[in-house]
């Protein structure tokens, strides 16, 4: 599956965005070997924007965390499309028909 992410590459940009650490991201990225770099936003300006600081809840437990979710922007910085709560098992097929349509 990570090897599917190199498809994208000359059709998009891709980066990830987390409210953690860069140091915590860098252990991240080598851990799992992404293919594209996380953003830090520790002052959780973006997740914010994006209304992705949601309330999560866990065996019970509530707490705020960042939904995962794709934005596809065109090269006019518009969203075309938004896929929430994706599964890391399904994103590249929900990612490439995204990409297809825009």
């Amino acid at each position: 599956m990570r090897e599917a992410w190199g498809d994208f590459e000359e059709r998009a940009e891709r980066f990830g965005v987390s409210v953690d650490s860069e140091k915590s991201h860098q252990k991240f990225i080598a851990k799992y070997q992404l293919p594209f770099p996380l953003l830090s936003d520790p002052e959780k300006k973006i997740v914010n924007a994006y209304g992705i600081w949601v309330e999560k809840s866990m065996y019970g437990k509530k707490y705020m965390g960042a939904e995962r979710t794709t934005f596809v922007i065109d090269a006019e910085g518009r969203i075309k499309t938004i896929l929430r709560k994706v599964q890391p098992v399904e994103h590249v097929a929900q990612l490439a028909a995204a990409l297809a349509e825009s």
